[in-house]
This record gives C-alpha cells, sequence and structure tokens, in this order.
C-alpha cells in the first residue's frame, strides 16, 4: 500500500477506535479523500483494508459503514491470537529455528533496536516498525511448521483489531505509544531469546503476553463508549 493510503488507514483505524467514528457511520470516498487531502485511490485501498479487517462493511454500494464493535470484541480475537501465536511460538521452540529465521529475526532486532534508541518515535517510525514486526510473526509462524495455526490466524484477522497489521497510532500521545512498543520490542527479544534456547513453553507464554499489548485498543475503545466523545462525521453531501 502506498504511503499516503497507510496515512488514512492508521488514521482511520484510530477514528473507529476512539469512537470519533461511531458504529453506523458511512463512509464514502470523496469526503474522506477531501478530508485527508489525497486522491480517491488512497481511500479505496483504506476502505478494503478495513473492510478485511472486520472494521467496515459495504453500505448500499456506494461506501462504508462502520460495523458495531464492543471492547469484549476486541478482547476476544486478541486472546485468540495471543493461544495461536504462542502455540507457533512454542512449536517453533521445540523444532528448532532454521539459520535463515534466525538471521531475518535478528535483524529485525536491530532495526528495532536502532529505531527506539533514540528515545521516541514519530509516526514514520512506527510504520518501520509495523513492517519490521510482521516480519517478525511471519517467521515464528512459518517456524512452528503447522499449517493449520497460519489458516486460524488468517481467520481470526478479519475481527476488528485481531490482526497484527493492524496498527492504530494516537498521534496526541507519542510518548506513551513509543513505551507501548518499545515494551513490545522488548518482547521480541524475551521471545527471540527464548526461541533460541529452545524453550517452548517460555516462548509460548511471552507470545501470549505480547499480544496483550493490542487490547490497549480495547481500552480506548471503551474510554469513547463512556465518555461520549465527539464524533467525526464524513458523509457524502
Amino acid at each position: 500500500m502506498s504511503k499516503p493510503g497507510q496515512l488514512v488507514l492508521v488514521a482511520l483505524r484510530k477514528m473507529i477506535a476512539s469512537g470519533e467514528l461511531a458504529a453506523g457511520e458511512r463512509l464514502m470516498e470523496i469526503p474522506t479523500a477531501q478530508l485527508f487531502g489525497v486522491s480517491r485511490m488512497p481511500v479505496r485501498m483504506a476502505f478494503r483494508t478495513l473492510e478485511q479487517e472486520g472494521l467496515l462493511v459495504p453500505f448500499g454500494g456506494r461506501g462504508y459503514q462502520v460495523r458495531s464493535v464492543s471492547p469484549g470484541d476486541i478482547a476476544g480475537a486478541v486472546e485468540v491470537r495471543g493461544v495461536l501465536e504462542g502455540l507457533a511460538a512454542r512449536q517453533a521452540a521445540e523444532r528448532g529455528l532454521s539459520d535463515e529465521a534466525r538471521v531475518v529475526l535478528e535483524r529485525c532486532l536491530v532495526e528495532g533496536d536502532q529505531l527506539f534508541a533514540k528515545g521516541y518515535v514519530t509516526e514514520d517510525d512506527l510504520e518501520v516498525y509495523h513492517d519490521l514486526n510482521m516480519r517478525f510473526h511471519h517467521v515464528i509462524v512459518e517456524g512452528s511448521h503447522n499449517p493449520a495455526i497460519a489458516d486460524a490466524l488468517a481467520r481470526n484477522d478479519h475481527l476488528p483489531f485481531a490482526s497484527v497489521n493492524a496498527l492504530a497510532v494516537d498521534r496526541e500521545d507519542m510518548a506513551r505509544e513509543y513505551r507501548r512498543f518499545n515494551y513490545a520490542h522488548m518482547q521480541h527479544h524475551s521471545v527471540f531469546d527464548a526461541l533460541v534456547s529452545r524453550q517452548g513453553a517460555r516462548a509460548e507464554a511471552i507470545m501470549r503476553e505480547h499480544a496483550n499489548a493490542t487490547l490497549r485498543y480495547a481500552e480506548i475503545f471503551s474510554s469513547a463508549t463512556e465518555n461520549a466523545r465527539m464524533k467525526v462525521i464524513l458523509r457524502a453531501q
């Protein structure tokens, strides 16, 4: 996806999680493109991705509607991802990492170390982290040599905020985002150590806990509902 498309995607995820875009809200390409100052193509790609993630549903053939999501929906889907990725990590540790997998994981750790070393992050930094995070998780799932895990994760990814690809950034509190993502990266180091040490139970436990970082989306969503935050309405005129 292009950079404009990625920016729109991340922004819309956050707006849905925060309640700025409430359940049932309609989204149309032209007003959304105007809001973000981009062409219609990045918006179209962002909409399709959000539909795949279970956050939008087609509406009337001319746009999309925000799906009704509860904090419990998010928490349940994230818990399932943690169980599945934990199982993948345990099996990868017990089987032993290939040399190629180890190199990829080590490269992800080095890139992450460089990213967080300066003590803060920008939105561009978090896009870089998003890419290396996807690679890290993908290698672990592949390392399990269990296709059933990948299949189950693919189905679970269609639930709101369940996918490891679902990155929502709070631009209003980047200091907190730094702490959250830096902590997640430290968990990458821990799970890597467990994998190379062939400690299956430890690797499984860390990956299950690692998934809990996503539960902040459930907290944001719950807070937005309780406080009835002002909505940003995107409708065709």
